[in-house]
């Protein structure tokens, strides 16, 4: 009798042991009936094309049938291995995703110089010929994120910089202007730097004038919407990204000498819209089991010296 329940305990014993390694195998927990998505690393694999498809589902965006937002490179049938979001899928980006793994990248601005990525802009372009054969040395796809991001309720560069900024409370979905506490021209663009991590920024204005009421356009939104909004709103202050400095910069320059009290702040586009593509990251990483999303910053092209 004590032999029977000896061999029954260890009989016991050994399933349990048999199950536990089973079960830390993903493949083999098919065989078993149970579900593998509880397994770790044991997600379904996605493609480029699912991921892209899953961002607009999410994003509640419908496919738009005229825009920029295409693949750059790669294929839409390979599977991810890892995504990056960044401003610019510059070289030291290509060369720090594929050194994480990260065989996707996803970029809100054009990879090869131009608005519409054509190749042939300029012809024989060897800097776009070799940022070609990196790209498809690593295997690695860029897709381009502008018109989507910014149709996001909310727009996901504006809410991402006024984040940044800690101002959601003042932010409204859709709307340009923000009203905060006031403070001087001096006080803002010292909080902007510091909360955006911006190293130098261009200033049009008296720094001790008081400044409440924002337009706040990241990016470059052209010379006749930031007009624009300052002849509608008459803001204290304009804040973009980056401006033609014959049209948007001479504007607030005369207009200051006419009377206007308007005052310009050039962020630097990179660096103006960056905190959007981090937000972006932030909101898609939940959304994707087993890939790991990444914001890599493409930072500021240039020296001030």
């Amino acid at each position: 009798m004590n032999n029977l329940h000896s061999l029954f305990r260890s009989s016991v014993v050994s399933r349990r042991s048999f199950l536990s390694n089973t079960l830390k195998s993903a493949g083999s927990l098919a065989l078993l009936g149970v579900n593998p998505s509880f397994a770790a690393g044991s997600a379904k694999q996605l493609t480029v094309q699912e991921i892209m498809d899953l961002i607009l589902k999410e994003g509640g965006l419908k496919p738009l049938s005229d825009t920029v937002d295409t693949l750059k490179a790669g294929l839409a049938d390979q599977v991810v291995t890892g995504i990056v979001t960044t401003m610019f899928p510059t070289i030291t980006i290509i060369e720090e995703a594929a050194k994480r793994k990260a065989n996707f990248i996803i970029a809100h601005e054009p990879s090869f110089y131009n608005h519409k990525d054509d190749s042939a802009w300029v012809p024989n372009n060897m800097v776009v010929k070799q940022k070609q054969q990196l790209l498809e040395k690593h295997k690695i796809a860029i897709w381009r994120f502008h018109d989507y991001c910014h149709s996001m309720k909310p727009d996901a560069v504006s809410y991402g910089v006024a984040k940044k900024a800690n101002w959601l409370s003042y932010y409204k979905t859709g709307e340009r202007m923000l009203t905060i506490p006031a403070l001087s021209l001096k006080q803002l663009v010292q909080h902007l730097k510091t909360s955006l991590g911006i190293g130098h920024v261009r200033v049009i204005g008296n720094l001790d004038q008081s400044c409440s009421r924002i337009a706040l356009l990241p990016g470059a939104w052209g010379g006749p919407r930031q007009v624009s909004t300052v002849e509608s709103e008459k803001p204290d202050v304009l804040i973009v990204g980056e401006l033609s400095e014959w049209e948007t910069a001479e504007y607030i320059r005369d207009g200051r000498l006419l009377g206007s009290k308007t005052a310009l702040i050039v962020l630097g586009h990179a660096v103006s819209e960056e905190p959007g593509m981090q937000w972006f990251a932030e909101w898609l990483q939940p959304k994707l089991t087993g890939i790991k999303v990444t914001h890599l910053a493409s930072g500021d092209p240039f020296i001030w010296m």
